[in-house]
């Protein structure tokens, strides 16, 4: 009998993605086949990513972590490649000519040249929507620490303030049974936030050009609408959109001043879709009540932003997406796309 070579996986993982999560899904998937596979763990997110344009020969990528001389010893001769940030740029691609399939456990395949990979054959594919649950729940927990004073009560105990005006009609929060939430965009996180929604009794309307309500949705009273109308109504506006050249810094200083005086404005979607400066300014002249920015134009946040200076803001360090089951669900998903791919299936989610 005639013992087969066993399929070679090379894991590169990190400290969120940890690489034992991907070989145990992958092993589970893969059954059928015999596969060899080897792990490593980069160090993000306790060290800093890079960016393509900050690195000579990372031309196109975004952000990612890993010298090239890593990644390629890391993966060797190995057919199929799993990762969260490694980069692949072209003159990487070139050292690894047994590659064959990149599977990256994220939205967007942003540490991958593309154009480079087409031309050499190689399929690239994601994990659409992993972390869509997570950001869902960690927006509704920022909704309510900035309309209910969960922040400004925190902080002020942390300074050894019991901060008892807070309890005053004109400075207490509002329930959310009692106000219009607005969204725009509605994907994966948007319809998520929604479905969440409902179950506080609040008004609900959503801005999306390019997606209809489902008919759950439409039947609840969920209302359809312009983007317009999301400023001029909303008491919370929560922002979900893909980041576009239509989309970016769509929150600028002419959309905020158009807001409803005294609403919440949160972002727990991409930091583009702010102009920070205008918000800053609206936000300090008292337009807004109170904003909770999970994502910045800079990341980590300079320390001396003025934002973090502000007691109406609200600031999370880019969390919303981090949970223990966004890193099963996209293991898992990265997995059956090689085990798709080992049985001459097509891919699911090719970039």
């Amino acid at each position: 009998m005639t013992k087969t070579t066993p399929r070679k996986i090379a894991v590169i993982g990190d400290r969120f993605m940890l690489s034992s999560m991907f070989e145990e899904a992958l092993r589970e998937r893969c059954k059928l086949t015999d596969i060899a596979i080897s792990t490593h763990d980069l160090p993000w997110p306790d060290e800093p990513m890079e960016h393509g344009y900050a690195v000579s020969g990372m031309d196109g990528l975004k952000e990612y972590m890993g010298s090239a001389d890593l990644v390629v010893d890391l993966t060797g001769d190995a057919e199929v490649l799993v990762t969260h940030l490694a980069p692949l740029s072209a003159s990487i691609m070139e050292r690894l000519p047994n590659l064959k399939l990149v599977a990256v456990s994220r939205g967007g395949p942003v540490n991958i040249d593309m154009k480079a990979a087409r031309d050499r054959g190689i399929t690239v594919v994601n994990t659409p929507g992993r972390n869509a649950s997570a950001v869902a729940e960690f927006t509704i927990g920022a909704i309510l620490a900035e309309t209910r004073n969960i922040t400004r009560g925190h902080d002020g105990l942390r300074k050894g303030e019991y901060r008892g005006e807070l309890y005053r009609a004109d400075v207490t929060g509002r329930e959310l049974s009692e106000m219009t939430v607005g969204l725009v965009g509605y994907g994966e996180v948007g319809r998520r936030v929604v479905k969440y929604l409902k179950a506080f009794g609040c008004r609900i309307l959503v801005s999306d050009p390019y997606v209809q309500l489902s008919a759950e949705d439409l039947n609840d009273g969920v209302i359809q609408c312009s983007f317009e109308r999301i400023l001029e109504e909303s008491d919370v506006l929560s922002l979900h959109p893909r980041v576009t050249p239509e989309t970016t810094r769509m929150m600028n200083a002419d959309t905020l001043r158009r807001m409803k005086k005294d609403a919440t404005l949160v972002n727990t979607a991409r930091g583009p879709l702010m102009d920070y400066d205008a918000l800053y300014e609206v936000m300090k002249d008292g337009h807004l009540r109170g904003a909770m920015l999970e994502t910045f134009s800079v990341e980590p946040v300079p320390p001396d932003s003025p934002l973090l200076q502000l007691p109406n803001v609200t600031l999370t360090p880019h969390i919303a997406g981090a949970s223990v089951k966004t890193v099963r669900y996209a293991a898992g998903l990265a997995a059956e796309e090689v085990r798709r791919y080992f049985a001459g299936e097509g891919p699911l989610n090719r970039c």
